[in-house]
């Protein structure tokens, strides 16, 4: 899982009587982001913080035991910040995103995005989710698509229309607008999802394995995109968390990990997983 919060003046947009992601009276702020941040007592408030968050799936049929998918999770992401979620399939990683996102409750612990509880449905007014499979209807081209969601989030049609204009540039979707969603590769397709998670203007972007299923060219293209929000003012790849069979193992920085462990990130996450290399015959 990558996360990412683009820095805002939330002190501004709550003077205007307004939400992120819904408008008042006043004019709607464009899709640009601020180049200023936030206070620094704001960057240090945290957007997305677990506590010791557990989740335990209970045994299908008799005899079947219980799995403990997440355990005792304790995590903080803060303003301005990309923090990537490592760990093998079955490390917890979806099970933790589903329990920000609403989709399953916790069995204990607690889990808040900008210090509202994850069960507040306006806790996730704010964020922009991209799924690791994306299902869309594919005989919609991708204006339509973003038009759709940019209706639900009830933006109103002078920004709406500003507002497709600028994510579709951002994922360099702009001459294949009009084409059906159908007729887009896989890594088009993942595009067109990163501009959907965009389209409210979000304060914190959740990815879920953004570049899975790729080619390698198609990787590329949704790393171009990353980069392209870390220049418009983003951090991209703070710091990394490495989850295994449910628990937090590693955390911190990159370069800290990589100084303090000598090796590289990769050589990191296959020894906390335990991978051994296999002989060559």
């Amino acid at each position: 899982m990558d996360t990412l919060n683009p820095p805002k003046q939330m002190a501004e947009r709550i003077t205007n009587g307004q939400v992120p992601g819904t408008y008042g009276s006043d004019s709607p702020p464009s899709f640009a982001y601020p180049e200023a941040g936030p206070s620094p007592q704001a960057a240090l408030d945290p957007v997305l913080e677990t506590r010791s968050l557990s989740v335990t799936y209970r045994g299908r049929g008799t005899g079947q035991p219980d799995r403990q998918a997440v355990k005792a999770l304790t995590l903080v992401v803060r303003r301005s910040e990309v923090f990537g979620f490592l760990g093998p399939n079955g490390a917890g990683k979806t099970t933790t995103m589903n329990v920000l996102l609403g989709f399953i409750n916790a069995s204990s612990g607690s889990a808040s995005l900008f210090g509202t509880d994850v069960r507040e449905p306006i806790a996730r007014q704010r964020i922009g989710y991209l799924p690791e499979l994306t299902y869309y209807y594919k005989f919609l081209s991708a204006e339509e698509l973003l038009r759709f969601y940019a209706r639900i989030f009830k933006i109103p049609k002078v920004e709406r229309d500003r507002r497709i204009d600028a994510v579709l540039k951002l994922v360099d979707l702009q001459q294949a607008r009009k084409r059906q969603i159908k007729t887009y590769s896989k890594g088009m397709q993942q595009r067109v999802g990163l501009a959907q998670a965009l389209i409210n203007d979000p304060e914190l972007l959740i990815l879920d394995e953004p570049t899975s299923g790729l080619d390698p060219i198609g990787r590329m293209r949704v790393r171009e995109v990353i980069q392209r929000l870390k220049n418009e003012g983003k951090t991209v790849c703070d710091r990394v968390a490495i989850l295994h069979q449910g628990e937090l193992k590693v955390e911190g920085s990159v370069s800290e990990l990589a100084r303090q462990h000598q090796c590289s990130l990769e050589q990191l996450f296959l020894k906390v997983i335990g991978y051994a290399a296999q002989p060559s015959n």
